[in-house]
């Protein structure tokens, strides 16, 4: 018997990423995540940046079957040199972010690990190396809002 997309529904996601095809992969499955000012964590010494995400199950999207889910994820981009942000205010610890995209570029500075989140909002990662990776730490849970997030394009699409 041929093995269906859909049989991996109740699986969870843990995958990794090295290449820029890798992050695009799993931008396209963060996207929409949101998280709170503490469910973010640089650990200087592992050089390891760490985020709890209530990550949207792009995978499955609207299934009529089962509805709209999240699940807890864990978002870890490894060989973290320094890390900068803009338009995050750490005056206000609760407020929710939402991440848009995760993007790897090469700049001046080498390379860097962008998360681009809604509104105006980014963080920088100066990495030696890439390498990211994404775990999902709970069982799926029905969206509160019970909606597939709508703001326009998502990623890949034109």
């Amino acid at each position: 018997m041929d093995a269906k997309f859909e049989d991996g529904y109740d699986e969870p996601l843990n995958l990794g990423a090295i290449s820029d095809d890798d992050v695009q992969v799993i931008s396209s499955l963060v996207q929409d995540s949101v998280f709170g000012f503490d469910d973010m964590k640089w650990h200087a010494k592992e050089r390891r940046f760490v985020m709890l995400l209530n990550r949207f199950r792009w995978e499955i999207g609207d299934d009529a079957r089962r509805g709209t889910e999240r699940v807890r994820s864990i978002l870890i981009i490894k060989n973290v040199v320094k890390v900068a942000s803009m338009g995050i205010d750490r005056n206000e610890a609760g407020i929710i972010f939402s991440l848009m995209t995760i993007e790897h570029e090469n700049g001046n500075d080498g390379q860097n690990v962008l998360l681009t989140l809604s509104g105006d909002g980014a963080i920088r990662l100066q990495v030696s190396d890439l390498e990211v990776m994404l775990r999902d730490v709970t069982r799926p849970y029905r969206a509160p809002s019970g909606k597939v997030p709508d703001h326009g394009l998502r990623n890949g699409d034109k």
